[in-house]
């Protein structure tokens, strides 16, 4: 787990891998990483990270409220990410997390 902010560079080499969200009480649920994509400067507060964006999918069909989420991944380790529902469809549920 990181003590430090996150950055698009921790997530620039993770698209196509998988992040488990595992609540309490429910079984895991599977997000692959579809995206890392770096925002408008001009979108972020001067003097800290670049603002950037994730696009997250899950083949489950069970729709997370929008809130905090923690995420583990194997070689990243556990982060806390809002993850946002963005839309549903045959292949599965969008997530979307903006840094800014």
């Amino acid at each position: 787990m990181t003590d430090r902010p996150l950055v698009f560079e921790d997530f620039a080499d993770k698209v196509g891998d998988a992040f488990a969200v595992s609540e309490e009480g429910a079984a895991a649920i599977a997000l692959t990483l579809k995206e890392a994509k770096l925002l408008n400067p001009e979108w972020g507060l001067k003097g800290v990270r670049p603002p950037f964006s994730l696009s997250f999918l899950a083949a489950d069909p069970r729709v997370l409220p929008q809130r905090l989420y923690r995420l583990n991944h194997q070689r990243l380790g556990a982060v806390t990410i809002f993850l946002v529902p963005s839309g549903k469809n045959a292949e599965g549920v969008s997530y979307h997390a903006t840094f800014n």
